[in-house]
């Protein structure tokens, strides 16, 4: 399996600007130190506005909010500043999730594929020969259960209900596979709670080809490290698709098609979700920043969500955003394709179409955190007028190269609020 090196921004940034070539090297393993946040806005009911810990008022209507959140560091209306998406014992919400599960529970099909976009072409030679076969839901748990370095589970065509927990983990060296066909299906049990596919504390693993659809999350990665999550289908989901947290390290989220999120609440309805909120921190990872770092996203083609198509969380660094296709058309919570909030990563060569308001955003939502980011050979077109491709919201030291470029059709402010390099 193909592993890849953790580039730190401020690199890249002295290789682009200088001509010299900057050398990449593994970045070190994980550590948890201790950030402070910024005061974690409280969500009153339904249509009253959101009020801080300061006492400070905005509307609860992302819609409302005419800067689109430049104000200190809100992330543009996705409101997760407040929940961030993980919450899955958010009580508050569960009459809202049942009249919305009373309308719709399923999907069969995702919704159309967008025409501009090409479909994602995985790699080949990441799935061995399989070492076995299944059939049915019993016999996939069965191999989940049973799997170790080397091991290659191969799904047949078909449909697997319910939801697959994954505790075992392969090698660097011999990583456990699970691959199969996009009409090898694993369909949970409906968007208001649980995850179809979970790897739980699960390392060096190859996910190739199959579906995923109907959980409140698709695919869920806690702790794992050195995986590969490549050529999937996930769509339908009551959250968000695939999510990396609780320090999931030097992962690859590459080649997949992403779509139709959000159906249980859709401000937590990302296609590709790295790290976990300030507010969450305590919950999720013992109150210290989620290290979820060295990641790749790249090559997906994320569509019809109602959140940000990828969002980066306080907490990671050294990750990349490379060459995706991102469709905002369907987003109803959130005011951007991409939003940045770690640290040292590299956003590059990805290309959008329609925004509510910007294509790629910075915050600073959480001290310390929102900086050192470099955005690089993106391009698009946007929709609002007072929208840009790249917003710093604040600047701090990202990064915004003269490179980006802002295509034609649309409307927009320009490049970017900051200067380019």
């Amino acid at each position: 399996m193909r592993r890849r090196r953790g580039l730190a921004a401020a690199a890249v940034v002295a290789a682009l600007l200088t001509g010299c070539s900057a050398a990449a090297a593994p970045g070190p393993s994980a550590t948890a130190s201790a950030v402070a946040g910024d005061p974690v806005e409280r969500e009153t009911p339904s249509g009253a506005p959101l009020v801080g810990s300061d006492g400070s008022v905005r509307p609860a209507d992302p819609s409302a909010s005419a800067d689109g959140g430049s104000d200190g560091g809100s992330d543009g209306g996705s409101g997760d500043d407040e929940d961030q998406g993980d919450g899955d014992d958010e009580e508050q919400d569960q009459d809202e999730d049942r009249d919305k599960e009373d309308e719709v529970r399923r999907m069969e099909a995702p919704t159309t594929f967008p025409s501009w976009m090409t479909r994602p072409t995985p790699e080949s030679g990441l799935c061995p020969r399989p070492t076995v076969r299944v059939r049915d839901a019993e016999e996939l748990q069965a191999a989940l259960d049973d799997a170790g370095p080397g091991t290659s589970i191969l799904l047949e065509p078909g449909t697997y209900d319910g939801e697959f927990v994954v505790r075992a983990s392969g090698t660097a060296d011999r990583p456990a596979a699970l691959c199969g066909p996009a009409d090898a299906v694993l369909d949970g049990d409906g968007w208001r709670a649980g995850y179809v596919l979970h790897l739980d504390g699960a390392q060096h693993w190859v996910l190739q080809g199959f579906t995923v659809r109907n959980g409140q999350k698709g695919l869920m990665a806690d702790g794992t490290v050195g995986t590969t999550i490549s050529g999937l289908t996930v769509y339908g989901t009551g959250d968000e698709a695939i999510h990396l947290r609780k320090h999931s390290t030097d992962n690859r989220v590459v080649d997949n098609v992403i779509s139709d999120t959000g159906h249980r609440r859709g401000k937590f309805g990302e296609g590709v979700y790295i790290g976990t909120a300030t507010s969450n921190w305590e919950r999720i990872t013992a109150g210290e920043p989620d290290r979820s770092d060295r990641n790749e996203v790249a090559r997906n083609a994320v569509y019809a969500t109602t959140s940000e198509a990828i969002d980066v969380k306080e907490g990671t660094s050294d990750g990349l955003v490379q060459a995706n296709q991102l469709d905002g058309s369907g987003l109803t919570d959130a005011d951007s394709w991409v939003d940045v909030k770690g640290n040292d990563w590299v956003v590059r060569d990805n290309v959008g179409r329609t925004s509510p308001l910007d294509g790629f955003q910075t915050h600073d939502v959480a001290e310390g955190w929102g900086t050192r980011n470099l955005f690089t050979g993106n391009r698009g077109t946007l929709d609002a007028a007072e929208g840009h491709l790249v917003a710093l919201r604040p600047v701090n030291e990202n990064v915004v190269l003269c490179d980006n470029r802002l295509e034609g059709g649309g409307r927009s402010a320009g490049l970017s609020n900051a200067p380019c390099s």
